[in-house]
Parts: C-alpha cells; structure tokens; sequence
C-alpha cells in the first residue's frame, strides 16, 4: 500500500480553470484533468523560467518529485493540444503559500493568497505597498547558497 501525497506549497491559485478547443461544442469533448500542483509546476518552470531545483523547493517536494508532477501535467496538455480535448484544472494536494504585504503609507500589514491579490492598502487605499518575510522586514529578492530560498 503506497502512503498518501504530502501537501505540495503552490503560490498561485488560477481564475480560469477550463479551457476549451474554439468552435467545438463543450457536448462533444472530453476532458483531461490537470491537478492544481501540476499547473503550479507548469508555472514555476516554464512560465518563470526557474531552474527544477528551485521549482522543488519553491513547491516543498524532492527534485523527482517535482520532475514527476511537471511530466505529468505536460502529458496532460499535450495530449489536450494534441487530440483537441478540453483542459480542466481542479483538484490535488496542495497548500497555498500566504505572504505578508506592508503599506509604506500606513504601516498596515495583511496577508493574501497571490500577488494579484496583493493591491491597495486595505486600511488606507494606498498603492506603495511591499513585501514583508515573518518578521515584518521588507522581503527581498537575494538568493541564499543559490537553493532559491528567501534571505
């Protein structure tokens, strides 16, 4: 008996999750089904570019692991591209990442989801607003030892 996945860490959630062949009718096409993990490793590595190891890490999951979730899900398309099958996004085991934003007009901190969300100040509406790590110190974008882990 194999032991259930552990939660992989995704930073984005997706506001479209199907997407569909044009000029088909949705009656006549069947679905491939891409796990929300498998689109977060399709993101990593081929939208940002980032090197795997990177992508393991950014995700919480060993190298093949992460190797294997990003096959998986590239099979998934291709074979939707391919044999022109509708693409739904749903399901898997997942955790999503919060992260902390500072208003530098207010000071307000809060947490979202996904850089999308981030926006505004929700207490005073101002548009200056960066990232803070957990100890409320501005986030930057230095790499420690080059294992793509935030100072």
């Amino acid at each position: 008996m194999s032991r259930p996945p552990k939660c992989r860490r995704v930073e984005f959630m997706p506001e479209l999750t199907f997407f569909k062949p044009a000029g088909v009718p949705l009656r006549d096409l069947e679905e491939v089904s891409v796990t929300v993990e498998e689109l977060e490793a399709i993101r990593l590595k081929d939208v940002e570019g980032l090197e795997q190891e990177a992508c393991a890490e950014r995700m919480g999951v060993s190298r093949p692991t992460f190797h294997r979730i990003l096959s998986s899900a590239r099979g998934k398309v291709a074979k939707a591209l391919v044999e022109g099958k509708a693409i739904r996004v749903e399901g898997g085991h997942f955790k999503v990442v919060m992260k902390r934003f500072k208003c530098d007009h207010c000071g307000h901190e809060w947490e979202a989801k996904c850089a999308k969300e981030k926006g505004g100040c929700p207490e005073c509406s101002h548009v200056e607003v960066f990232r803070v790590d957990s100890e409320g110190k501005p986030f930057t974008c230095q790499w420690r030892r080059g294992k793509g882990m935030p100072k």
